[in-house]
């Protein structure tokens, strides 16, 4: 059975091309506007609403919850404060990916973590004898996204709890008289914020923000946009950019969080005293810089792409919609370096932008690499540079 979010009743009528996708078991809108950079530019220039309600979620209680957590994920727990989220992965014992995921810390032993798959069981299994529970809580929470540079002026107007908020901060409030928590968090690299309220409570919050942000520019925006700006922002996406190392073929469709570009999660490996899954593997490779890859950033060179299109009698197209699937990265004698995972025209910068992995000595800012693309039915060889991620990263987002 297709489920519809607690949402659904408000964002129906306003999907205009009657496009849906399924999430999680869910409808989740494919797109509102009949143009998708139409929404995307309400997230850049105003505020664009998302449902996040299809994300699994997990409470993560009891005394042992931050012993538990922190011998389960690889980012350290005990360095996020109560109050606080924090940016995750769980790996195997071999170092690999199973999932990304965000961790809501409300208590010192009470916490929520969100997924993009079902983990309940995974997770169960590892408790043995400590004293933790685990609860799944995902019918029961509907989550809004509010992103974008008029966010925090929008929910400021409904509760000033939120006007000095941190990045990753998490606050419980009220909006319209409906109790909710208030996390600074997003899938969209830009100032943005996450509401967290009861499933019956969803209409009433949903009122209050789209009364709200009414004569702001502020309009729903459905998958499409979503993963334009998640391109732009870095941010990898199962299935796509990485996949679960649980249900991975081979390693080729393994990856580690050091080779998935999250290295920054282990600046103090060598402090850290933990005993966690995967961790022996990752400090192994951080050792021996055995790593194969690098997910980086590119930026196609847009004169040799406008070069490439006039020589075949074609105008660039500056197409925004992102692709997310291989496209294969080539030295200068087209030999196979690696492959992009994603990749789109950036309206915003203005350049077409991919997600890529390329080999450590390629992966240097600066590098020049080839991408390959389909002109006129048959591959070209682009030429691009190798860049850090996010490529799109406005001082808001932190700020």
């Amino acid at each position: 059975m297709v489920r519809t979010t607690p949402f659904h009743e408000r964002l129906a009528p306003l999907n205009e091309t009657g496009l849906w996708e399924h999430w999680a078991n869910h409808l989740v809108a494919t797109r509102y506007q009949m143009s998708a950079k139409f929404e995307y530019f309400a997230v850049r220039n105003a505020a664009g609403l998302f449902d996040t309600s299809p994300l699994y979620k997990y409470r993560i209680h009891g005394p042992d919850a931050e012993r538990f957590l922190a011998g389960v994920l690889a980012r350290d727990i005990r360095t996020c404060p109560p109050g606080h989220a924090q940016y995750t992965v769980w790996c195997d014992d071999r170092g690999f990916v199973i999932e990304d995921g965000v961790i809501l810390r409300h208590a010192a032993d009470e916490y929520v973590l969100t997924a993009a798959e079902p983990n309940l069981a995974y997770f169960e299994d590892l408790v043995g004898r400590l004293d933790v529970g685990i609860d799944e809580v995902t019918d029961q929470w509907a989550i809004l996204a509010i992103q974008g540079p008029k966010s925090r002026d929008l929910l400021t107007s409904l509760t000033p709890d939120v006007a000095a908020l941190p990045y990753f901060g998490l606050v419980g409030t009220t909006i319209g008289g409906v109790a909710v928590t208030i996390s600074r968090t997003g899938y969209t690299g830009d100032l943005g914020f996450e509401v967290w309220a009861s499933a019956s409570d969803a209409i009433a919050v949903w009122d209050a923000i789209w009364t709200a942000g009414r004569g702001h520019g502020v309009i729903p925006f459905g998958m499409s946009a979503l993963y334009m700006t998640r391109i732009e922002a870095g941010l990898v996406l199962l299935d796509v950019d990485f996949h679960s190392s649980r249900f991975a073929w081979t390693d080729a469709d393994r990856t580690t969080p050091i080779e998935l570009g999250l290295g920054w999660m282990f600046r103090h490996l060598a402090e850290d005293d933990r005993t966690f899954i995967g961790g022996d593997a990752i400090r192994r490779e951080v050792a021996g810089k055995t790593s194969r890859w690098k997910l980086s950033g590119l930026v196609v060179d847009w004169q040799a792409f406008d070069r490439v299109y006039g020589a075949a009698g074609l105008i660039p197209p500056k197409d925004h919609r992102p692709i997310q699937d291989e496209y294969y990265v080539y030295d200068d004698e087209l030999r196979q370096l690696g492959y992009a995972t994603s990749q789109m025209y950036s309206p915003m910068l203005q350049r077409h932008i991919a997600l890529a992995r390329v080999p450590l000595g390629r992966s240097a800012p600066g590098s020049r690499v080839k991408l390959e693309m389909g002109v006129s039915h048959h591959y070209e060889y682009l030429d691009a540079y190798v860049t850090r991620t996010p490529l799109f990263n406005p001082e808001r987002r932190t700020a």
